[in-house]
């Protein structure tokens, strides 16, 4: 059987700042915690990572509403 195709949205109950981590982690069925410490850890060691927030925040779209 085909399963639905999942589709990647920002969350709009699990979000903090843009609900980018809330809707990664939905989609990749993790907790946002792991995703948000991954962003932070990334922002802290990597550089770049406030940059790649932005552009996933402008990128994907919104959760639709109900």
């Amino acid at each position: 059987m085909d399963e639905p195709m999942k589709k990647l949205y920002r969350s709009r109950s699990d979000r903090r700042i843009g609900g980018v981590c809330g809707g990664l982690a939905a989609y990749f069925s993790i907790d946002p915690t792991l995703v948000r410490l991954l962003f932070i850890l990334g922002l802290i060691f990597v550089g770049g990572t406030l940059l790649a927030y932005i552009i996933l925040m402008i990128v994907i779209p919104e959760e639709p509403g109900e």
